[in-house]
C-alpha cells in the first residue's frame, strides 16, 4: 500500500479529531472537577456530561473507521459547534484558568471534522438522498 499526502493529511484530521475527543472522555467520565463545573455552569451536570461523553465515543470511533468517517464527522462537528456557542456564550474562552485550551481543543476538532465533511461531501451527499428522497 502506497501512502501518498491526501491520505497521510486524510489519517492526520481523523486521528487529530479522535485524539481530542478521545482524551476528553477521561475527564468526563471520570467526574473531573473542571467538567463537573462546565456542565453545572450550562446546568446540565451529570446528564449533559456523560451524554455528551458518549456521544464524543461514538464520534471518535465513527471518525477512525473509514466508511464512516463522514459520520463521525458531522456528529463531531455538530458536538464542538455546541461546545464552541457555549464557550462563547456562557462559559467565556477560558474555564477555570485553563487559558483557553477546552476552547482550542473545540475548535481543532470543528475544523478537523469540517475539513473531513469537505473532502468525504459525496458520501455524505449520497447517504443524505437515501435518507430524504425526492419526491417528484
Amino acid at each position: 500500500m502506497s501512502m501518498n499526502w491526501s491520505t497521510i493529511g486524510i489519517w492526520s484530521l481523523r486521528i487529530l479529531a479522535a485524539l481530542i475527543l478521545l482524551q476528553t472522555l477521561f475527564f468526563k467520565f471520570s467526574g473531573a472537577e473542571e467538567s463537573i463545573y462546565i456542565f453545572s455552569a450550562l446546568g446540565m451536570e451529570p446528564w449533559g456530561r456523560i451524554g455528551s461523553g458518549v456521544l464524543e465515543l461514538i464520534a471518535s470511533i465513527l471518525i477512525l473507521y473509514p466508511p464512516t468517517t463522514f459520520i463521525g464527522a458531522a456528529l463531531g462537528a455538530g458536538l464542538m459547534s455546541g461546545a464552541i456557542f457555549f464557550h462563547l456564550t456562557k462559559l467565556g474562552i477560558s474555564v477555570k484558568g485553563d487559558g483557553g485550551q477546552l476552547f482550542i481543543y473545540a475548535l481543532l476538532v470543528f475544523i478537523s471534522c469540517i475539513l473531513l465533511l469537505i473532502i468525504y461531501r459525496r458520501e455524505l451527499r449520497d447517504t443524505l438522498k437515501l435518507i430524504f428522497p425526492k419526491n417528484n
